[in-house]
């Protein structure tokens, strides 16, 4: 059984969301199923190509591994993008799909670290006209890349909603931030002035409601969202409210470790933890909602 929010907490997370007032994080937890894990993906490609180390779960070191080894840090991106494209879309009329519940709501900006289309798609198959946005880490990007949100084309709405991908997206293999030394960069841009994220996701994070969804504490899509928040993007603006979905951790023991690193780690952020998994988390949002 999963470990629910207070009604304390519920109210806070309801009162904001109904006020436009959230800003809903994706994770791979959210897109699994239909695409595979990312630790599911790591352990194939160590197979693959032989690689040395115990961590073959991390796919961030993977495929930095396959980078190096295969002298060409493009291609695990584009392994990665044709998988997707390749995977049948959600069946976004189940009601219980997480990027449907996430659809439904009033919000004018999403932000996933995941490389898949789904919320665009499910924005889409609730009538909404989605805007997408990548995150300027790389000159690629900044280059070639047109941007919805530069020189204020346009103003972000709940009927108008931007999709900013934080990682990169699926149809742009270069975007994607997938070894470490993508995550390096990115992090290490974060905070330059010329910031990667524009300014109006920035707008997006400083005083909301903040709602990670498909997370797990391990992830590193988790722990690069909770540095960049905690350092410059918030600066002196602290979130009024994080609600976080975490997937469960079987072992007991573990499970009570993991509640210590996460109270420990993030003791100057209000902070409230959902284990459970996604589909749980918008299971009981759908009906609070």
């Amino acid at each position: 059984m999963p470990e629910k929010l207070s009604k304390t907490d519920w109210q806070h997370l309801l009162d904001r969301i109904k006020a436009g007032n959230c800003t809903p994080f994706i994770g791979a937890g959210a897109s699994s199923p239909p695409l595979r894990l990312g630790a599911d993906i790591a352990r194939q490609w160590s197979k693959d190509s032989k690689y040395p180390l115990d961590d073959s779960h991390d796919l961030a070191r993977v495929a930095q591994y396959r980078a190096i080894y295969e002298d060409d840090s493009i291609k695990p991106k584009e392994d990665i993008a044709k998988a997707i494209r390749a995977a049948a879309p959600p069946d976004f009329s189940d009601p219980d799909e997480p990027h449907a519940v996430l659809a439904g709501l009033k919000l004018p900006v999403y932000i996933t670290t995941n490389y898949d289309d789904f919320m665009t798609g499910a924005l889409r198959a609730q009538g909404k006209d989605p805007r997408l946005e990548l995150c300027r880490w790389n000159d690629y990007v900044r280059k070639y890349v047109k941007s919805p949100l530069a020189k204020g084309r346009y103003d972000p709405s709940d009927t108008k909603p931007v999709v900013f991908h934080l990682h990169g997206h699926v149809d742009t293999p270069q975007s994607l931030v997938l070894t470490e030394d993508d995550y390096f960069d990115l992090l290490a841009q974060i905070g330059e002035r010329r910031s990667p994220i524009p300014l109006r996701i920035q707008r997006s994070l400083a005083g909301a409601s903040l709602l990670f969804l498909g997370y797990r504490i391990v992830d590193w899509d988790f722990r690069v969202l909770f540095r960049i928040i905690h350092t410059s993007l918030t600066n002196n603006i602290r979130p009024s409210h994080i609600s976080v979905q975490m997937a469960p951790v079987r072992s007991p023991r573990r499970a009570t470790a993991a509640r210590r690193y996460l109270d420990s780690y993030f003791r100057r952020l209000d902070v409230r933890i959902y284990w459970g998994t996604a589909r749980e988390f918008v299971h009981d949002l759908r009906e609070r909602l």
